[in-house]
């Protein structure tokens, strides 16, 4: 059984930075990967983020490019998402997800969740 557990997150000032982490357990390959997410009420999950752990091909979506970064430690199968130059708009609940396969951003690509860790962005 998948298991993810998050942690990090917090209160920031815009231009800050946060870093997330995501712990993942129960893969038996490393032919998985892992996808960033985050969530504001009353709108859709959106994906920005993700990586194949096999290989560390990373993608990310335009509105966090240059902002936001994946690095991994394969000794504690976790992932982290470094968290730059950060804005108000940033300010969301963030999800990371694992399913076997390659990197995606699409929620339908995984079946495991974490628990969520409430980012906000204010001065």
């Amino acid at each position: 059984q998948v298991q993810l557990v998050q942690s990090g997150g917090g209160l920031v000032q815009p231009g800050g930075s946060l870093r997330l982490s995501c712990s993942a357990s129960g893969f038996s390959t490393d032919f998985y990967a892992i996808g960033w997410f985050r969530q504001v009420p009353g709108k859709a999950r959106e994906g920005f983020s993700c990586i194949s752990i096999s290989d560390g091909l990373t993608q990310y979506e335009d509105f966090v490019k240059g902002r936001f970064s994946l690095s991994r430690d394969d000794a504690n199968n976790t992932v982290y998402l470094q968290m730059n130059s950060l804005k108000p708009e940033d300010t969301a609940v963030y999800y990371c997800a694992a399913d076997h396969g390659r990197c995606s951003v699409l929620a339908s690509a995984y079946r495991s969740w974490g628990q969520g860790t409430q980012v906000t962005v204010s001065s």
